[in-house]
């Protein structure tokens, strides 16, 4: 059966869903943003991008304040913070049609799986995010580095339209690459995840150039993505040491850097606990692994969350 990317929707325009859906609206794909809390400002005044690719603005995006008025669509981006999951059922059906696909842009483990249980696994796909971006305000986003996109099937059926996603997001401007082994991604991905985005809420919300200015932080940093590596190696994904070294060497221009995690801490929101740390560490566990300094930095999360 042939797929086509005819109309897609957006499903948390944060700042990920608007720069990344916001690339796709620039390139003419059509593109419908699911849109809440900055309805009536995009509404007013559009999409405001400033990014190191270009800066670019779309006077007027599609909104929707909920998916029926969207409709069925090719495609459903969901690139809201995991911590609002329960709400995919009710969210996701009435944009689903047969062949429809889901790309999660989700932090962490656990959301393919989630979305598999709705749709069924062969229409899951699954993209990891490298990018430094922000929401400055209302409507108006900054993307001051970083922007690639790792995208790739979670049921093997569906390689070819991770494919064809893949190259509809190269020709919107946006670095994207196609990814064989989704899972590793992910994996990959929570090297500089369970690090840097914990140890921004367990020193008490800071910005990755304080952790990278501490040798002890940086230490601890190293501890964290070794454990982190030999993991995914003992599940079957092996995962290249030198990584250690190029997440911090590529963090370092970053600056005073707010991780997503810092930014939800600090402005009292829910923290992605489960799929960024908790996960990791319930599937070690069930394969008779331990992860001891992660053990830990969960323990002093959850003790700055309390």
């Amino acid at each position: 059966m042939s797929w086509n990317m005819d109309r897609i929707a957006v499903v948390g325009s944060g700042a990920i869903g608007l720069y990344y859906g916001g690339r796709l609206a620039a390139a003419g794909e059509d593109v419908h943003f699911l849109v809440r809390s900055d309805f009536a400002q995009l509404s007013e005044h559009g999409l405001i991008a400033e990014s190191v690719h270009g800066d670019f603005k779309l006077k007027d995006p599609s909104l929707h304040l909920n998916t029926p008025d969207i409709g069925p669509v090719d495609l459903v981006i969901v690139s809201w913070k995991a911590t609002a999951n329960s709400h995919l059922k009710t969210l996701l059906r009435p944009l689903l049609k047969k062949d429809t696909r889901v790309l999660t842009l989700q932090n962490g483990l656990g959301n393919c799986e989630a979305i598999a249980e709705i749709t069924g696994p062969e229409q899951v796909l699954g993209g990891l995010c490298f990018v430094c971006i922000n929401r400055l305000q209302p409507g108006h986003i900054c993307h001051s580095g970083g922007g690639k996109v790792s995208i790739g099937s979670w049921h093997k059926d569906s390689a070819k339209v991770a494919g064809e996603v893949t190259e509809r997001f190269k020709a919107a401007n946006i670095h994207a690459n196609l990814v064989d082994d989704l899972e590793k991604a992910q994996w990959e991905k929570l090297i500089w995840n369970i690090p840097f985005n914990g140890l921004s809420v367990a020193e008490g919300g800071v910005t990755t150039d304080v952790l990278l200015g501490d040798s002890d932080k940086i230490r601890e940093i190293r501890v964290l993505m070794k454990e982190v590596i030999t993991t995914a190696g003992s599940l079957g994904m092996d995962l290249d040491g030198s990584l250690v070294e190029q997440n911090i060497e590529r963090t370092r221009p970053m600056g005073a850097y707010k991780t997503s995690s810092m930014i939800d801490f600090v402005d009292g929101r829910e923290v992605e606990v489960g799929p960024i740390w908790e996960e990791p560490l319930s599937r070690a566990k069930a394969a008779g692994l331990e992860m001891p300094h992660l053990e830990t930095l969960v323990e002093r999360i959850r003790e700055r969350l309390r």
